[in-house]
Formats: structure tokens, C-alpha cells, sequence
């Protein structure tokens, strides 16, 4: 099927069953369609309709089925591992990229708020884990979405900052519990990245989008990046080639951190 890097061999992830939270838009999209692309027969999650997804997967011959789920239900966490395994017979990668961003300081956000950003960005790891890591019985690699912002802090995103921090260490924390079972657990960490959720910041902020666009951009390379270029540092690491790395925290962002 069409590779949308371009760069890759198409038989990264062949036989393999992968399951992405948040694949209706963004990286989660670009990742579900890279997977495919590279082999996977895919899950994608989402809170919205995955189906577009799924088609276009489809149409390029590759395998996959969409799943209507709240990630920070643990029925619905359940649930979607039980589809990724009754529908291909195993589950070999999990992407718990599912996430959301409100823009307030500690003064703005509500409790309520502040449970929700928790509980989709953090309690949906924890309770996809739960029940993805019994599935592995293979072995398998489960990579986690943070942020450039869980490493280090930012403006007017208390919540979103301390998730993603969360993220990082839960991280660290699962890659200790479960190596001996032969699953890696990393986090991928992209800088600003051009998708429905970083227009939806700008929105949030009240900015024009041209002008927060060339904010984001403001980087070593002089740019934001693409779904795309996630999710092939996303695929790295689902795949043999990181079979040395657990436990990591991959930066993707340009040299914003730097």
C-alpha cells in the first residue's frame, strides 16, 4: 500500500497487530496509516469516527478496524483490546496516543477541568497497559504519546504539563515492570506539530493561526513538524530496530529543547 514517509521498507510491522488511541486525526492518523503501510493490521481508537482512517487503509490494501472508545473509560479500554484480539488473533504494539490540551494557568482551569486532561492524557496509559500487557504474549512495544512539555515546563498548559510529565515517568516506570515479559515501553516526545490539536490551541489562545504557526516554528530548524515525521520516530520504536531501547524518552522536535 502507499508509504506516506517514503521512506521505509513496507515489512517493518508485517504479521504484526498494533492497536493507536487517538487515530482519527493528527499523529495518531499518520501512525495507523504508517503501520498499515509497514505490515500491521491496525486498531484505531478514537473518541471520534476512525472510519475515514480505516477506509483509506483499506484502499491501499492494508488491514484495519475502527473502535468507538473513551480512553479514559476502563470498559472501553477493555474493550478495545478485546477487538484487537479476537479480530487478528493477538496484540504485538500498542500506541497510547490519545490526548488533549487545554491552555490555562493554575488560576483558569477548573478541578473538573484539570480530572479531565488527567484522565485522558494519564488514566487512559495506565488502563490501556492494564489490559494490553496481558494480551503481549508474544512480547511486544508499547509507545506512549509526552510532550517537549513533559520534559521541561511551558506557558498557560498547567495541566497538559503535568500529564505529559506523568506520561514520561509511567513510562520509565512500566519499562522496569514488564521487560521480563519482553515488552519495551518508550515515549515519544514531539515538539509544536502541525495538527487539528495545535489549531485548536491557537483558537484556545485566541491567536491567529499564521501568527501562532511562525511561534511554533520558532526552533533550530525553523519549523513545526508534520504528523508524518512522528509517526516514523513512532514506528522506530514499535519495531525491531529500537530492540535495545526501553525505558526512553525520544525527542522528536526539531531541536526545540535543544
Amino acid at each position: 500500500m502507499n508509504n506516506p514517509t517514503g521512506t521505509t521498507s513496507g515489512t517493518t510491522l508485517r504479521n504484526k497487530v498494533a492497536v493507536v488511541t487517538g487515530g482519527a486525526s493528527g499523529i495518531g492518523r499518520a501512525t495507523a496509516r504508517l503501520f498499515a503501510a509497514e505490515g500491521a493490521a491496525v486498531v484505531v481508537a478514537d473518541l471520534a469516527d476512525a472510519g475515514e482512517v480505516v477506509r483509506e487503509i483499506e484502499a491501499a490494501g492494508g488491514r484495519a478496524v475502527a473502535v468507538r472508545a473513551d480512553v479514559s473509560s476502563e470498559t472501553d479500554c477493555e474493550r478495545i483490546v478485546t477487538i484487537a484480539v479476537e479480530t487478528y488473533g493477538a496484540l504485538h504494539v500498542l500506541f497510547n496516543n490519545a490526548g488533549i490540551i487545554l491552555r490555562r494557568t493554575a488560576l483558569e482551569i477548573s478541578a473538573d477541568e484539570w480530572d479531565r486532561v488527567m484522565a485522558v492524557n494519564v488514566r487512559s496509559v495506565y488502563l490501556m497497559c492494564r489490559f494490553a500487557v496481558p494480551a503481549m504474549t508474544e512480547g511486544g512495544s508499547i509507545i506512549n504519546t509526552g510532550s517537549g512539555w513533559g520534559l521541561k515546563g511551558g506557558a498557560n498548559a498547567l495541566s497538559y504539563c503535568a500529564s505529559k510529565a506523568a506520561v514520561v515517568n509511567m513510562t520509565r516506570a512500566l519499562a522496569i515492570d514488564h521487560a521480563a515479559a519482553g515488552i519495551r515501553v518508550n515515549s515519544v516526545n514531539p515538539g509544536d506539530t502541525v495538527t487539528p490539536m495545535l489549531r485548536d490551541e491557537a483558537r484556545q489562545l485566541q491567536e491567529e493561526w499564521a501568527a501562532f504557526e511562525k511561534d511554533a516554528a520558532d526552533r533550530p530548524m525553523g519549523r513545526a513538524g508534520s504528523p508524518e515525521e512522528i509517526a516514523a520516530a513512532v514506528l522506530f520504536l514499535a519495531g525491531d530496530a529500537s530492540s535495545y531501547m526501553t525505558g526512553s524518552a525520544l525527542v522528536v522536535d526539531g531541536g526545540g529543547l535543544a
